[in-house]
């Protein structure tokens, strides 16, 4: 399962379609033969709309998927007195089985599903693959190639002669609005054809680096991982990958890789070479229209660094905490194009200019972009040391603007409150020392011990300093002020805009 914001997200272990029903307009082509020929596809005049003319060429070239893997079985006396005695009790091993969809790109067998459709542990991989055809043949499939990192895997069968294939299109071409069909293995029942249309383009869900997905309201469930959302040419433009499942159920919010996302991936796989992908080595977040407001910048524009690693592209080339994005490699920085998504499908080895805005002034910085880590070996670089957590300083008392103005009781930072937070002594900014939980700041989720350390891009080391920038802000008639926050134990920093009183 995956999770979005507090929606539950589940990966449909399986993949399937994404769409809405609707008429197929006159020229839908689909490749069908080794020869790759095509054939248009015309209405009668007057027949009703129907996908099934459309569908009738397709589904030979969509597979049914199911795995077998062995995992982990948890010890049952974990955590338990009885646990550490019999430490093995109930271990060993236990085999899964699951089932998804793919969906076949050449004559000679090559398959296109989703990585958790064969890998159920996410870092495993299926001991035992089969592929079953429209037809109702079987075959066992190796991995030819498996990417985690955009959950893309590419499997091989061996049939006796050319088989149905079907080809990607152009994602970027959708539009919200667009008919699409999906054919995929929901439940198992396999050979599921459904109908919708194009949600929105481009949906960012702040799930990684590849988090631009293709959204439909079709009826998707699982079993439909890995399967293939068709435009009405016939081509894929979106491989199925998960869904927004609030009550474990379809609610018509469903989401799928785009063909132009996975396209250059799949044929990196398909000939066995390494996925590689760029990396400044950097944190960011994205600007919010309160932080914009609060900068007086304009909205959808940018993301701001949050941090910056040592002896890492970003850091070579300049960038500082509290530097504006604009743009990345020339190519702008938007909610639908990130600053991560963009240095991802950058080759490392690259020197690329990066415009940023800093304290006001814009500038341009050149990096040379470094190959991304794995996860293990990010989550390891980024794991902070875990710290105690005992400030228990004096009750502050209300400090001006700064209580009245956002609902904060703060202290100017020593080295006292350093140690007691387990920060570096030398920690400049003011610590908060009470949230008033009727304010915008709690509803920011602001907190006691958390440490402000520059106030709209302003550096902060009294609560004096924070009494000026807000006073600045309201002379300046912007509603906002944008805190930057460090939060003991955790690395980086955040930005959170706050409404003014």
């Amino acid at each position: 399962m995956k999770y979005a914001y507090s929606v539950t997200a589940a990966l449909l272990m399986g993949g399937a379609a994404l769409s809405l029903a609707g008429g197929i307009p006159a020229g839908a082509q689909v490749a069908q033969n080794d020869e790759g020929q095509m054939r248009t596809l015309v209405p009668r005049p007057g027949a009703p709309a129907s996908f099934a003319d459309l569908t009738q060429q397709l589904q030979p070239a969509v597979v049914n998927i199911s795995v077998r893997q062995k995992v982990a079985a948890p010890n049952p006396m974990a955590g338990t007195p009885l646990g550490n005695m019999f430490p093995g009790s109930g271990g060993g091993a236990k085999v899964a089985q699951a089932v998804g969809s793919g969906f076949i790109i050449s004559p000679d067998g090559f398959i296109v599903t989703n990585n958790h459709v064969i890998s159920l542990d996410r870092e495993g991989q299926a001991d035992e693959v089969t592929v079953k055809l429209a037809d109702g043949k079987q075959y066992k499939a190796r991995i030819v190639g498996r990417d985690i990192e955009s959950d893309l895997a590419v499997l091989k069968i061996d049939a006796p002669g050319a088989l149905p294939f079907v080809k990607f299109g152009e994602s970027r071409k959708a539009r919200a609005g667009d008919w699409v069909i999906a054919i995929g293995n929901p439940f198992g029942l396999g050979g599921t054809v459904t109908s919708g249309i194009v949600s929105s383009v481009n949906r960012s869900t702040g799930t990684g680096a590849y988090d631009h997905y293709i959204q439909t309201d079709a009826s998707i469930n699982s079993g439909n991982s890995g399967g293939p959302m068709f435009d009405m040419a016939g081509n894929v433009i979106g491989i199925n990958n998960w869904i927004v499942a609030p009550g474990g159920g379809n609610i018509g919010i469903g989401f799928a890789i785009p063909s132009d996302t996975a396209r250059p991936i799949v044929e990196r796989l398909r000939s066995g070479q390494a996925i590689e992908r760029g990396y400044l080595g950097i944190s960011i977040q994205p600007m919010s229209d309160e932080i914009a407001d609060s900068l007086g910048l304009p909205h959808d524009s940018g993301e701001l660094v949050r941090m910056v690693q040592p002896g890492q592209p970003g850091a070579a080339a300049g960038l500082r905490v509290g530097d504006i994005v604009l743009k990345v490699n020339n190519e702008p920085v938007t909610p639908d194009r990130t600053l991560s998504g963009i240095v991802s499908g950058i080759a490392p080895g690259t020197r690329i200019p990066l415009d940023v805005l800093r304290g006001g002034k814009p500038m341009t910085l050149y990096a040379n972009v470094a190959r991304r880590p794995s996860q293990q070996e990010l989550a390891k670089s980024l794991t902070p040391e875990a710290r105690p957590d005992p400030f228990n300083g004096p009750q502050a008392q209300g400090q001006g603007l700064a209580e009245s103005a956002l609902g904060l009781k703060i202290l100017t930072m020593n080295p006292e409150y350093a140690a007691q937070l387990g920060v570096p002594s030398s920690t400049k900014g003011v610590v908060i020392a009470g949230v008033d939980p009727g304010s915008d700041a709690a509803s920011q989720q602001l907190q006691r011990r958390d440490i402000i350390v520059s106030a709209n891009l302003s550096e902060i080391t009294s609560t004096d300093d924070l009494d000026k920038v807000i006073r600045a802000a309201k002379s300046a008639g912007r509603p906002t002020v944008t805190l930057q926050v460090m939060r003991p134990g955790q690395p980086g920093l955040v930005y959170i805009g706050i409404r003014i009183s």
